[in-house]
């Protein structure tokens, strides 16, 4: 993996840095060590750079909200008798 994509992970995981537990902080400023460092991650490091990734980053899909500004269609309520 490139370190483009170990920046863009690790620029992602930054909002989310409260949320880590001890170990995941831990690891996470080892990981902002190292690529401060211009340093490529291992194996096992990119492994877990990656796991905190998808555990804390979630891509939510954007909702659809042109309903909501939309007006409602008119219902012809003519019977024909």
């Amino acid at each position: 993996m490139s370190s483009k994509t170990q920046k863009k992970y690790l620029e992602a995981l930054k909002r989310y840095e409260r949320k880590f537990d001890k170990s995941e902080l831990y690891d996470y400023k080892m990981f902002v060590k190292r690529n401060k460092d211009d340093e490529d991650l291992d194996k096992l490091s990119l492994q877990k750079l990656e796991n905190l990734y998808k555990k804390y980053h979630l891509n939510r899909e954007k909702k659809d909200y042109e309903g909501i500004f939309k007006k409602p269609e008119s219902e012809d309520n003519t019977s024909t008798d």
